[in-house]
């Protein structure tokens, strides 16, 4: 593991309300990403680029499990994470917990959240955070994060790469 590098460190509920830590996932890749259902412009940006790279990846993309995990816990409950994703990213499962489970989570992949006062959404909040996508390896070891500006191209080939995609290989 790279010294100072996200982990797959977590304790949590994921959308269809069964209890998963990162053993719950163990053999497979893992695309994480951190952000919150009422988010209104980057999450469901970032969650339909990825989405593309997952279809891209083609059968590849089968040992890819896509998680969400939400940093607003308040008001992702597993119900409001199934229906959001099942309607927009079907491939993701959406992952939630406590106040303290989310924060520990977090802090394992160095996730900045922080609820803010916003005028423009109902609830008056909103919880800008690290718009950063994690590759995870199959057992839960630190592979690579794509930033929100890395294009779909470059986050195709680089996972291909990471789990065994000959270059020559079409995923795209």
């Amino acid at each position: 593991m790279v010294s100072g590098a996200p982990s797959a460190n977590f304790s949590l509920t994921d959308h269809f309300g069964q209890r998963v830590d990162e053993s719950s996932y163990r053999g497979q890749f893992l695309l994480v990403y951190f952000g919150f259902t009422h988010c209104r412009v980057v999450c469901p940006r970032s969650l339909a680029k990825l989405s593309v790279v997952l279809n891209r990846l083609g059968d590849a993309a089968a040992a890819i499990k896509p998680l969400y995990i939400t940093v607003d816990p308040a008001r992702d409950t597993p119900e409001v994470m199934r229906g959001y994703l099942e309607r927009d990213s079907p491939r993701f499962t959406g992952l939630t917990g406590t106040d303290d489970e989310i924060e520990a989570a977090k802090r394992s992949f160095r996730v900045f959240a922080e609820r803010k006062a916003d005028a423009e959404d109902p609830d008056g909040y909103a919880v800008p955070h690290t718009a950063i996508a994690y590759l995870m390896g199959r057992e839960g070891e630190y592979l690579a994060h794509f930033t929100d500006a890395v294009d779909e191209d470059a986050i195709v080939e680089r996972i291909g790469t990471h789990i065994g995609i000959a270059a020559n290989e079409d995923v795209g």
